[in-house]
């Protein structure tokens, strides 16, 4: 007979609870999800860390930087927020974000000037006029929330269909072109109106 089990096998009282109140500790401390979190954290720390360093950030030649930092916060915070406590009904909600994320990483290091690192990865030189002295931040930044993006796509979600991570693929060459736009906006913008936001671009 396992231990903690009673004349039937089955856990007593006491033990049982200890077990369901220790399954809601991890339920309410890491929630679900995880993987999904980590991207949605990664991502925006990419973009506020583009804005930190004074290169705007994506959306801010249209919405202004207090738009877009407002927008790109509030997302991440729902989504982030959301991905761990929604049901597996919204898997597929979740896995277009993971996708989303996924192919703008992929779009930086495809749509901008790259080395190749001692084990062949892609390591950008340069990207959206942040500077080769930043990329030593940058690029770890990117793979965290690229890898954290696939192991998503790859671990959870699991009841969304399984061709969404195929959407990363066509999305590469759309966002690199959204990328390259958006970066001549904004030193367009950074020429005319110089502010502390877009200083690396003036």
């Amino acid at each position: 007979m396992p231990p903690g089990s009673g004349i039937l096998g089955r856990k007593r009282p006491r033990e049982k609870l200890i077990s369901v109140m220790s399954g809601a500790w991890r339920t309410t401390r890491f929630g679900r999800r995880p993987m999904t979190r980590m991207a949605t954290a990664g991502l925006a720390l990419h973009v506020f860390f583009e804005f930190g360093a004074g290169v705007g950030m994506p959306l801010a030649s249209v919405l202004g930087p207090t738009g877009a930092g407002t927008l790109w916060a509030a997302s991440a915070g729902t989504a982030f927020h959301r991905a761990g406590t929604r049901p597996s009904s919204s898997d597929t909600t979740f896995a277009l974000i993971n996708s989303f994320g996924l192919a703008a990483v992929t779009a930086h290091l495809a749509g901008w000037p790259t080395r190749r690192t001692a084990f062949g990865l892609p390591w950008l030189r340069d990207c959206e006029g942040l500077g080769p002295e930043l990329m030593r931040f940058y690029n770890p930044i990117l793979y965290f929330s690229g890898s954290a993006a696939l192991a998503a796509l790859l671990t959870e979600n699991r009841s969304a269909p399984r061709y969404l991570p195929l959407l990363s693929l066509g999305l590469v060459p759309v966002l690199i072109a959204a990328q390259h736009g958006e970066h001549r906006r904004l030193r367009e913008i950074a020429c005319q109106q110089p502010r502390w936001w877009n200083r690396r671009l003036q």
